[in-house]
């Protein structure tokens, strides 16, 4: 039997991923004693994993390199649709907000300026509104845009709201939860079909136990 490859995102959601697998049964013990390595083949198994940023992680499942990616649903928003969106796996749970300072005042209609590192899902949610607004992309701390001047609001994702408070930040909207999707390659979908999902099965069972 071929082997799936499993591309996970590194970091945190790597470590839910590892954990929500291994409840179903698949054993990732590689993965726990991994050193500076990225690509990983199960001896028991046939899936082997490949460790990766999360942008990464969309690129090789939708070149084929990964049958299956495990990536946050804010990542999957901001890229166009080149892979089935199979799961939600129910880990990395947190939401897009509009953060500001206190004196941000969301009912005015002039032409604000928004920093965000997500400038699609900023474009998609200022649109539904019917706001014109100038999108700034910023790569880091995005907290410190409106602080500084540089933007009116920010949209970013928000888990505990924790980094927000202590940089003088309120929430003025909740827009879109997020969690860790798992994506599959179209093709190896309809090649290893029956492999896939029965993987899938497995962690459907287990979402539904812990449910």
């Amino acid at each position: 039997m071929k082997s799936l490859q499993i591309a996970l995102t590194k970091g945190r959601l790597e470590k839910s991923a590892v954990a929500l697998l291994e409840k179903a049964g698949v054993n990732c013990d590689m993965l726990h004693e991994k050193s500076r390595k990225l690509i990983f083949a199960s001896e028991t198994e046939p899936y082997s994993f490949i460790l990766a940023k999360a942008p990464d992680v969309t690129t090789y499942v939708k070149h084929g390199v990964a049958d299956i990616g495990i990536v946050g649903k804010d990542v999957l928003m901001e890229q166009d649709k080149e892979h089935y969106e199979m799961l939600d796996l129910k880990i990395g749970q947190c939401q897009f907000c509009l953060a500001s300072t206190p004196s941000y005042d969301p009912s005015d209609y002039r032409r604000k300026i928004i920093a965000t590192k997500y400038p699609t899902v900023a474009t998609k949610y200022f649109r539904e509104r019917g706001e014109d607004v100038e999108i700034i992309k910023i790569e880091g701390s995005v907290e410190m845009a409106p602080i500084l001047g540089l933007a009116d609001a920010i949209i970013d994702i928000v888990e505990t709201g924790s980094t927000l408070r202590e940089n003088g930040l309120v929430i003025f909207d909740t827009m879109y939860a997020i969690s860790a999707r798992l994506i599959v390659n179209k093709a190896s979908l309809k090649r290893n079909k029956a492999q896939i999902f029965e993987l899938i099965d497995r962690l459907e069972n287990t979402l539904e136990v812990d449910a």
